[in-house]
C-alpha cells in the first residue's frame, strides 16, 4: 500500500500589511517610547539578540554614502520570540526630493514556524521608533526639569523628535537650526502651528543650542555641527543623524566632555563616526563609552550623576527595536482591525503519495 503523509490545512498561510497610515495610527509616540523601553531592557538582559547590520554602499554624491542594509533580530526567548529584520535603503540626498531618506519594509516571523506574519512600512516605524529612543534616552538622562529643546535638523526626524522630548519632559521653548534656513523657517511655522509652542529660527547652529536643556542632532551632515565648547553644564545631548563611521555630528570635544551612553555599545565602537573619529584624535578610549542604555535603565550603571553633568546618548538604531515596534503594531492592528491581508507560500498543502 501507497505511504500516507498527514493532511495538513490547504487554506494559505497569511501575512498582515502594514501600510504607513496604519503605523502612524497603530504606534503613538508615548506607547512607542514605553516598547523601545522593554526592548532595551530585554537586550541589555541578553533576552534578545541581535548581530551587527549588513550595509552594502551603493554610491557617494554630495549628500553622502547611499546605502542599502539588512538588520536582523530576535526579540524574547521560547515560545514568546519574535525574528526579524528590516531591508532598508539610505538615500541622503533624498532630503531634498519628495522622498525619505529611508524607505523599506520591517519584516516579522514567528520563532516557532518561521512564518511571515507582517509585513511593516520602514519608513514610518524608523522615524517613530528613532524619536522614541531618543525620548527615552531623554526621559532616563537629562534633568528633569528641562524646558528648551534645540533641533539642529529639520528633515523627516524633526517632528517626531519634538513630539517625543514633549512626551517626557515639560518643553516650552524650541530653538531650530537647518543648513537651509528657508527650511528651518517652514518647519518653525509648521511646529508652532500644531504645538503652540514658542518655536524660534536660528541663523547658527550655536545660536540654536545657546541656553538648551537638550539638544537633538538629527542631520544628515558627515561633518560636525556641534561643538563641545558650546555644551552648557547640565545638557543632554541626542546624536542621531551620522550613523556610518565616516559621518560625524559631533566634533572630539563634545564626546570628550559626555558622559556617554550607547544604545549598544558594539555598534557603537564599530559604526558610530562621532566616536570614532574622536577616538583616532586621540580625545577618548573605549572605556568613554559608559554603557548601554539599556543597562541604565536596569540599574546596573549610573546615568546623570549630577545636575551640571553633560549627558550624551549615541543612536544608531536597532534591529530590536524595529522587529519589537512591529511586535507591537500586530497587536494593536489585529485589535483595531486595521491592515490588509496577503496569501503567502510557507505552508504545505495536503497531499497523497
Amino acid at each position: 500500500m501507497p505511504e500516507t503523509h498527514p493532511t495538513h490545512d490547504t487554506q494559505p498561510h497569511r501575512t498582515l500589511l502594514l501600510s504607513d497610515s496604519d503605523v502612524h495610527a497603530l504606534l503613538p509616540m508615548h506607547e512607542c517610547i514605553d516598547v523601545m523601553d522593554e526592548a532595551l531592557r530585554s537586550l541589555s538582559r541578553g533576552d534578545s539578540a541581535m548581530p551587527l547590520r549588513t550595509v552594502m554602499r551603493t554610491g557617494q554624491t554630495s549628500s553622502g554614502t547611499n546605502a542599502f542594509a539588512c538588520m536582523p533580530a530576535m526579540v524574547g526567548r521560547g515560545s514568546e520570540a519574535s525574528i526579524g529584520a528590516k531591508v532598508i535603503s539610505v538615500v541622503p540626498g533624498n532630503l531634498t526630493t519628495e522622498y525619505d531618506s529611508h524607505i523599506g519594509v520591517v519584516l516579522l516571523f514567528d520563532a516557532e514556524f518561521g512564518r511571515l506574519l507582517a509585513i511593516a512600512d520602514a519608513s514610518s516605524v524608523t522615524a517613530i521608533r528613532t524619536a522614541a529612543v531618543s525620548g527615552l534616552a531623554t526621559r532616563t538622562l537629562s534633568r528633569p526639569d528641562s524646558s528648551t529643546v534645540a533641533l539642529l535638523g529639520t528633515g523627516v526626524l524633526a517632528l517626531p523628535h519634538l513630539e517625543a522630548m514633549r512626551c517626557v519632559r515639560p518643553v516650552s521653548r524650541v530653538q531650530v537650526w537647518s543648513r537651509t534656513p528657508a527650511r528651518a523657517e517652514q518647519f518653525a511655522e509648521l511646529a508652532r502651528t500644531r504645538t503652540g509652542l514658542e518655536v524660534v529660527r536660528a541663523d547658527r547652529a550655536y545660536d540654536a543650542v545657546r541656553g538648551a536643556d537638550v539638544i537633538c542632532t538629527i542631520t544628515s551632515a558627515g561633518t560636525p555641527v556641534l561643538e563641545g565648547a558650546w555644551l552648557e553644564p547640565g545638557v543632554h545631548v541626542n546624536a542621531v543623524g551620522a550613523s556610518v563611521p565616516t559621518a560625524r555630528e559631533l566634533d572630539g570635544l563634545a564626546v570628550q566632555r559626555a558622559r556617554l551612553f550607547a544604545d549598544r555599545r558594539e555598534s557603537t565602537l564599530a559604526e558610530a563616526g562621532d566616536f570614532l573619529m574622536a577616538r583616532s584624535e586621540g580625545l577618548v578610549t573605549d572605556a568613554h563609552v559608559l554603557g548601554d542604555l539599556g543597562d541604565v535603565l536596569l540599574g546596573t550603571i549610573k546615568g546623570r550623576e549630577g545636575a551640571n553633568d553633560i549627558t550624551l546618548f549615541k543612536s544608531l538604531g536597532l534591529a530590536v527595536e524595529d522587529v519589537a515596534a512591529v511586535r507591537h503594531l500586530v497587536q494593536r492592528a489585529q485589535a483595531a482591525g486595521r491592515g490588509s491581508w496577503m496569501d503567502f507560500g510557507g505552508h504545505r498543502s495536503s497531499s497523497t503519495h
